[in-house]
């Protein structure tokens, strides 16, 4: 994904094939009388149930912070975009920019709503691969735990390292995780990864790739923000390519696929682009997103759908793509 108020997303370049990205809350909100103060900030930034339905949004015109709760009604989850090794960037810098009462207000209107509200790391333009992972990692917990958000995001896109086939990227991510789980603990904060879905192939990737990743740290990872678009003009872009057989270019990258290399199912998050103006290909209409979710959910899996990004996914967006599994 693309800081700086771009709206593509990563493109991997492989060969001659290029490729970029049951019960939630509920919406109602949870109550939490009768506990002490800590024990509530707790609870109110403690990582939602799967299924997990987000939404990352960049600048938004004429608007200052994120969108109000019930613009978003359906979501769970609102990230915002991105913190960058120098500093916070589009939405984050937004939310940097609002005074501690601003703050508070907004974030006590989601948890009401039973919106989790985290930042993104990095996108396609911030190349962290060159940098201290343990200390970067200190530096963007600290931001997360200073501006008083539930988590962040780690969208690595670092396509050259790797690529490389040195297990540079994997053993920097792989570090870059654990410290932040030091200073964000688990069941407190979320964390979770948005890599691409062909980062999941299996002896692909010379360092190993997100099997790696996820064989050394996935435990402390809460789900994966998958990016099944920016893959070629016809990946992932049916319910089989999407769910049960991806195509040859990217063997083994469906979500059952990936499933069956160990990642569990409810930690795959689908995501998507929400128009054509998202992303260079992989879009499919709600109607059809709506099919795969259903499909999937009847064999078991409940990770969720992510969509990139707000403001094209209206609350008649996410409420049409959950009308067949978890509707509302």
């Amino acid at each position: 994904m693309v800081a700086f108020s771009l709206s593509c997303i990563a493109t991997i370049a492989f060969a001659t094939v290029f490729a970029g990205r049951a019960g939630a809350l509920p919406l109602t909100g949870t109550s939490y009388t009768g506990l002490d103060s800590q024990a509530r900030d707790i609870l109110s930034r403690a990582t939602p149930a799967t299924p997990h339905f987000i939404t990352y949004s960049g600048p938004l015109d004429g608007a200052t912070g994120p969108p109000p709760a019930s613009d978003i009604k359906g979501f769970n989850v609102f990230i915002l975009a991105f913190l960058l090794r120098k500093g916070a960037w589009d939405q984050a810098d937004e939310w940097q920019s609002l005074s501690d009462t601003q703050r508070s207000t907004i974030k006590s209107q989601y948890a009401a709503a039973g919106i989790k509200l985290i930042v993104s790391a990095f996108g396609s333009t911030d190349l962290p691969t060159d940098s201290d992972p343990v200390s970067l990692a200190n530096q963007m917990a600290g931001w997360v735990k200073q501006y008083n958000l539930d988590g962040i995001d780690v969208d690595y896109e670092d396509l050259d390292a790797f690529n490389s086939g040195s297990g540079q990227a994997e053993n920097w991510l792989i570090s870059f995780t654990k410290q932040l789980r030091v200073q964000l603990p688990q069941g407190k904060y979320i964390l979770s990864h948005a890599p691409v879905a062909p980062w999941f192939q299996p002896n692909r990737w010379g360092g190993g790739g997100y099997l790696k990743i996820h064989q050394s740290v996935g435990n402390i990872i809460d789900w994966y923000n998958v990016q099944f678009y920016n893959q070629g003009d016809s990946e992932y872009t049916t319910c089989t390519g999407l769910l049960t057989a991806s195509s040859n270019a990217w063997p083994q990258t469906s979500v059952f696929e990936i499933a069956a290399s160990g990642v569990p199912l409810s930690k795959i998050v689908i995501g998507k682009p929400a128009t054509t103006n998202d992303a260079s290909n992989g879009f499919v209409s709600t109607s059809t997103l709506a099919t795969c979710l259903q499909q999937a959910k009847n064999k078991g899996w409940n990770g969720g759908a992510m969509v990139w990004q707000f403001p094209g996914p209206t609350v008649d967006w996410i409420k049409t793509v959950r009308s067949l599994s978890w509707p509302v």
